[in-house]
């Protein structure tokens, strides 16, 4: 994770056009994003297409960037804004298939999640979380396993901190419901900051 002095300096960098700066802030966050994407839309293609975008959408804005930009917050709030486009557009697409409507697309090749995720409490945490509302679902990803802090998951989802903190809590009680449906609740769940 970049200090708040490095983060400002390679903003500065980015600002002014410096591909090193890119180079250094693809290398920092592009597994982060990856990771993120592919579990929210549980299909590498589409995970690798929002990314390549997210990154896009970098180059393009870059010199637009605030001095006080937060990186991770910019890029995660881009890929979670291309997400969400993503499945109104899917959405839209199946429109003549209603009961096919979902923002989990099946039969999605391996992503490294689901190879890492393959022993069996991580299959039912992956099922768990992917059963939950997006709201609450991004909240838990962003938190729990991205590392962001809950002002920082609220910035990326356009929400207050308060509701964040509600989504965290609403979403964690949700998971662990759905996870003792399916046996032993896992551990994680009481870690997740409030």
């Amino acid at each position: 994770e970049l200090d708040h002095d490095a983060e400002r300096e390679l903003v500065s960098r980015l600002r002014a056009g410096d591909t090193d700066a890119f180079d250094a802030v693809y290398a920092e966050y592009n597994a982060r994003l990856f990771a993120f994407l592919a579990r929210m839309s549980r299909n590498r293609a589409t995970a690798d297409d929002l990314l390549e975008e997210t990154w896009l959408r970098l180059v393009s804005h870059a010199e637009r960037l605030r001095e006080d930009s937060q990186l991770g917050a910019w890029l995660f709030t881009v890929a979670r804004n291309l997400y969400v486009s993503y499945c109104r557009s899917r959405m839209l697409e199946d429109v003549h298939a209603p009961h096919l409507i979902g923002l989990w697309p099946s039969g999605c090749p391996s992503s490294p999640f689901e190879e890492t995720a393959g022993h069996e409490v991580g299959v039912r945490l992956e099922a768990a979380l992917a059963e939950l509302a997006l709201q609450y679902g991004e909240g838990l990803l962003l938190v729990a396993i991205e590392g962001l802090t809950p002002s920082e998951a609220a910035q990326v989802c356009g929400v207050s901190g308060e509701a964040m903190r509600q989504r965290l809590s609403r979403g964690r009680a949700m998971l662990a419901e759905r996870l003792r449906r399916t046996e032993q609740p896992l551990t994680v769940l009481k870690e997740v900051p409030t």
